[in-house]
C-alpha cells in the first residue's frame, strides 16, 4: 500500500510539473504576440484619434481640452523606482469624444500642485493601450481622497461622470518639467521559456530518481 501510494504521489508530481512547463510554454507564445503587436503599434504611423476605431498600441493624434477638475492619481513607480502618481487626465477632443490620457508621472508631494496641469503644446500624440484587468492583490481605490491603485471602468465613469472606453491614451509630448511622461516600450520581461525548462527538468529529475529506487529495490 506504501509503494502504491508513493508511486501515485510520484507520477502526480510529474504531472503537474509537466502542466506548469507547458502553461509557461502559452505564456511564452502569449508574450512574443504581445511583443510583436507593441512593436507593430510603435512602428505605425500615427493617424487622428477616434473612440470608433482603437487598435491597441496606436499611435495616434488628436487635439482637444483637458478637464483637470476630473483627473486621477494613479499611484505608481517610476524607472527607478520611486514611488509616484500617474496623472490620468480625460480629454475632450475637437470631434467631440471622451478619451483617458496617461500624461506621466509625478512624485507624491505634487499632487494637487496646479503647476503640473500647464502644458505648452496644442497638438498632441500618444499611444493607446488597452487597460487590463487588475491583479488580485491590488488595494481598492480610494476614490474619495483621490488615490487610486487600479484602472477599473466602473469606477472611472463614476469619477468623472464621463462614458469612456477600455484604453488609456499615454502621452508622448505635452512637456513639463514637472511630468515625466510614460514610455510605452517592448522591452518586456520574458522569462517564459527559462520557467518552462526549468519545471520540464524537474519533472524529468523526478521520474529518473523514481526508476533508479524502483531498479534498486
Amino acid at each position: 500500500m506504501r509503494k502504491i501510494s508513493f508511486s501515485f504521489f510520484v507520477f502526480f508530481s510529474i504531472i503537474l510539473f509537466c502542466s506548469l512547463g507547458t502553461w509557461q510554454i502559452y505564456r511564452l507564445q502569449w508574450k512574443l504576440d504581445l511583443i510583436n503587436e507593441i512593436n507593430n503599434g510603435l512602428n505605425s504611423q500615427p493617424v487622428i484619434y477616434s473612440n470608433a476605431n482603437v487598435i491597441n498600441y496606436q499611435k495616434v493624434k488628436f487635439n482637444g481640452v483637458f478637464d483637470f477638475k476630473k483627473q486621477i492619481f494613479l499611484y505608481s513607480l517610476n524607472n527607478k523606482g520611486v514611488p509616484g502618481f500617474d496623472i490620468i487626465t480625460p480629454v475632450k477632443t475637437n470631434s467631440n469624444e471622451i478619451l483617458l490620457v496617461n500624461r506621466g508621472w509625478i512624485k507624491m508631494d505634487l499632487k494637487g500642485n496646479k503647476n503640473i496641469d500647464k502644458i505648452k503644446s496644442k497638438s498632441f500624440e500618444g499611444i493607446v493601450k488597452k487597460i487590463t484587468k487588475p491583479n488580485l492583490f491590488k488595494p481598492e481605490n480610494d476614490i474619495k481622497n483621490n488615490i487610486w491603485y487600479s484602472l477599473k471602468l466602473k469606477d472611472l465613469e463614476n469619477f468623472t461622470g464621463y462614458k469612456l472606453n477600455n484604453f488609456v491614451l499615454f502621452l508622448q509630448n505635452g512637456k513639463n518639467n514637472l511630468v515625466q511622461n510614460k514610455n510605452v516600450t517592448p522591452d518586456l520581461p520574458n522569462n517564459h521559456l527559462k520557467y518552462a525548462i526549468t519545471w520540464y527538468s524537474v519533472a524529468l529529475s523526478i521520474l529518473l530518481y523514481f526508476l533508479y529506487f524502483r531498479k534498486k529495490q
